[in-house]
């Protein structure tokens, strides 16, 4: 084999080294890289070898921010007003939502939230799974084409801030504002137990 031969075949060796190893490092960056994990689906352990995949972590200041929340609507009740879009303004209607539990759930944004509500003609108790959003350190409770059994389909957004509440609604094709306060519901007294009347004994007047 001459000079320019063993430079050719040296030349031509090294190349197809260096691709290879471009596609295996290619390969491996691929199944290296940070995945989101697939909602509702577990991850493989051929995935776990070769996928970052980062924790789901709540810190201090946000579990906070939970519990704050949990604690001012627990036991509550939501006092206020809606208007009706096309109506005028001054037409104002009552409203009231009485919340017995306001929890978080484990699933990301998702309260469980039981509350009766009492709003135009019903007057409802139903248990709720909403989505809350946050704007920075105030909550708001996020509705997309919910269905509430008995009373039908709403969409809404509702914050809560400094003791009082506000937002919009939509049912079907009519919609408006609502705002109101909001208070904590004392612990009910139990009803008098009514007195019975003294019974006459049978042959005395």
């Amino acid at each position: 084999m001459n000079w320019k031969t063993f430079t050719k075949t040296s030349l031509v060796v090294a190349l197809s080294l260096l691709a290879q190893m471009q596609a295996i490092h290619s390969v491996f960056a691929q199944e290296a890289r940070p995945v989101k994990p697939r909602f509702g689906g577990a991850i493989t352990r051929e995935e776990r070898e070769f996928t970052i995949v980062p924790d789901k972590v709540v810190d201090e200041a946000t579990k906070e921010l939970f519990t704050s929340l949990e604690k001012t609507l627990s036991n509550s009740r939501l006092i206020g007003l809606f208007t009706v879009d096309g109506k005028p303004m001054k037409d104002l209607n009552e409203e009231t939502y009485e919340i017995r539990q306001f929890k978080k759930l484990d699933e990301d944004k998702m309260w469980l939230i039981a509350a009766r509500i009492k709003y135009a003609k019903y007057d409802v108790t139903v248990p709720l799974v909403l989505a809350i959003e946050w704007a920075g350190k105030t909550p708001v409770i996020t509705m997309d084409e919910i269905t509430i059994p008995g009373m039908g389909t709403f969409s809404a957004r509702v914050l809560f801030h400094d003791g009082k509440y506000s937002g919009t609604w939509t049912h079907g094709n009519v919609g408006g504002h609502l705002f109101g306060r909001i208070e904590k519901v004392d612990a009910e007294k139990k009803p008098d137990t009514p007195k019975e009347e003294p019974k006459a004994e049978v042959g005395k007047e």
